[in-house]
C-alpha cells in the first residue's frame, strides 16, 4: 500500500469512528424494495405490470439473485439484528443472502397492514433490514416519521434508504443507489 492510500486510509477511519459512535445510540432502519423478479407467466386475469402484489408471487431473476447477494455484502457489517420481509417470495428472496450471512431468520410481515411491523421496529432499538415492494416503502418510511415523500418507480431496484432514528427528535433520511 502507497503512503497516499495509506494516508486516506487512516483520515476515513478517523471520520468514520467519532460518526460511528454517535449513530451506536441511534436505531438505522434500511429500507428496499426487493431485487429484480423474474417474469410471470400470463394468466387471464393478470393484473398490470408493476402490479404484482395482487395473485402473482415471482421469484427473482438473474439479476435479483445478484442484486440480492450485492445488498447482502454491503449490509453485513451495518449491525442488523432483525430482518423484516413481506409474504411474497421475491421480499424473502432479496433478504435470504443476508439472513444467512448474519445467521438471523427473517419476519414474515403482511405487506396490506404495516401498522404491526412499524409497531415492532419502533420497540427494537436496533438497526434492521424492510425489504418491500416499490408500493410498500414509501408508506413505511412515512410511518417512521419522515416526511419527504418518496415515489420508487416500477423499474428501479436500486434504492437503499436509511431511516436513522434517535433516541430523541425527528428521524433523518438517507437515500442510496446500489
Amino acid at each position: 500500500m502507497n503512503v497516499r492510500r495509506l494516508s486516506t486510509a487512516v483520515l476515513l477511519t478517523a471520520l468514520l469512528i467519532p460518526a460511528s459512535r454517535a449513530l451506536a445510540a441511534d436505531q438505522v432502519v434500511f429500507l428496499v424494495r426487493h431485487a429484480e423478479r423474474a417474469p410471470s407467466p400470463p394468466t387471464p386475469a393478470a393484473p398490470p405490470p408493476g402490479h404484482g402484489m395482487m395473485g402473482e408471487d415471482p421469484p427473482l431473476s438473474a439479476a435479483g439473485e445478484q442484486r440480492a447477494a450485492r445488498l447482502a455484502s454491503m449490509l453485513a457489517a451495518a449491525d442488523i439484528r432483525s430482518i423484516f420481509t413481506s409474504e411474497f417470495r421475491r421480499t424473502r428472496q432479496t433478504a435470504a443472502p443476508l439472513a444467512a450471512k448474519l445467521k438471523l431468520t427473517s419476519v414474515m410481515s403482511a405487506a396490506k397492514d404495516p401498522d404491526p411491523l412499524i409497531a415492532q421496529v419502533r420497540k427494537l432499538k436496533t438497526n434492521v433490514l424492510i425489504v418491500g415492494h416499490s408500493n410498500t416503502i414509501p408508506d413505511l418510511i412515512k410511518k417512521l416519521g419522515v416526511t419527504t415523500e418518496i415515489k420508487i418507480g416500477d423499474d428501479d431496484y436500486d434504492d437503499l434508504f436509511l431511516v436513522v432514528r434517535p433516541a430523541t427528535g425527528q428521524p433523518t433520511l438517507i437515500r442510496l443507489k446500489y
